[in-house]
């Protein structure tokens, strides 16, 4: 008969989902990776022994070989960075569909717990979830529960059947193939502000406003194009070059990857229209990196994103 349940097992629904979504780097993956394990668990309900291993352990031990199954065979997903140097001009080039870590609703795989957030919120930044794809499946395990949910080594070894000093390798090798994430910025009054000047200047295409909100270093991409840019100059270059196509846009917030995002939604006869996830990093005042999203509008609802907005609530904000 089983030792816990349905209740208890979706008690650990959004820490299984983080974990698989980091291992995985796509959002749709990471949630039937989910979805297999809690089915394998209820299935294998009367083969669980509270006296071996705490339900969290069992848990993630068949997620993580959900996962490590998954991507046997199966294309590393990346961010534009990853594809090759920074783009000159607006020539984007062709798109590469499937291949790219996909943004995931902050509400989906991270804890409540304002500690736990803070501990975690780093390690969903996009750029490390890519960076997690390059370790083999067994390091990434074992970088994420140790460094990540701060699990002990014993624990870990518990999961992965190995020893801890296996552990601590693996680790070990893991840390020296990736760097850690530089903390992200907290949405404080300064970042909110911020915000506020960018959905602004973004529904104007006021170019003049948009560049000097960014960091002098500041990043800009747009999966599923691996074309992407670096620096205020070059991200104003390409602005001023481009056709307007965001005048007249709205922006809805939301959030993903632990950063603050919205949907872009154009105008289109009496309503706004679905276009694009666009994420922000912030550091300091200024945006540090933006992620234009162009594949993303079939997710827009598991952002909590409406399927389209009417005018005549939304009207164009004059230039």
């Amino acid at each position: 008969m089983a030792e816990f349940s349905e209740g208890e097992l979706e008690q650990h629904r959004v820490g299984l989902t983080g974990f698989c979504y980091r291992m995985l780097g796509g959002a749709g993956e990471a949630e039937d990776a989910v979805q297999e394990t809690m089915l394998k668990a209820w299935k294998a309900a009367e083969d669980y022994d509270p006296g071996r291993a705490a339900l969290s352990t069992w848990l993630y031990r068949i997620a993580t070989n959900v996962c490590i199954d998954l991507t046997r065979g199966a294309r590393r997903r990346a961010v534009a960075m990853d594809f090759g140097p920074a783009a000159t001009g607006p020539e984007i080039g062709p798109a590469l569909p499937g291949r790219w870590v996909e943004p995931m609703p902050d509400a989906r795989i991270l804890p409540d717990d304002p500690a736990e957030l803070a501990a975690q919120r780093e390690s969903v930044r996009l750029a490390f979830v890519a960076a997690l794809q390059q370790l083999p499946p067994r390091q990434r395990a074992v970088l994420i529960l140790r460094e990540v949910l701060a699990w002990p080594a014993a624990e870990v070894a518990t999961l992965l059947d190995t020893t801890v000093a296996s552990v601590n390798s693996a680790l070990q090798r893991a840390r020296a193939a990736i760097r850690r994430p530089v903390p992200a910025a907290p949405l404080d009054d300064e970042h909110r502000a911020l915000l506020d000047r960018y959905v602004t200047a973004f529904e104007r295409f006021d170019v003049d406003t948009l560049t000097a909100l960014l960091h002098q270093d500041a990043t800009m991409s747009m999966p599923p194009f691996a074309w992407w840019l670096q620096g205020r100059a070059a991200i104003r270059f390409v602005l001023e070059r481009s056709d307007g196509g965001c005048h007249g846009a709205r922006l809805l917030p939301t959030g993903a990857n632990g950063s603050p995002a919205f949907g872009q939604y154009r105008p289109n006869g009496d309503v706004f229209r679905p276009f694009a996830l666009v994420v922000l990093e912030l550091s300091g005042g200024l945006i540090v990196n933006t992620i234009t999203f162009l594949d993303a509008v079939d997710d827009f609802p598991r952002f909590g994103l409406p399927a389209e907005l009417r005018a005549d609530e939304f009207p164009v904000r004059p230039s």
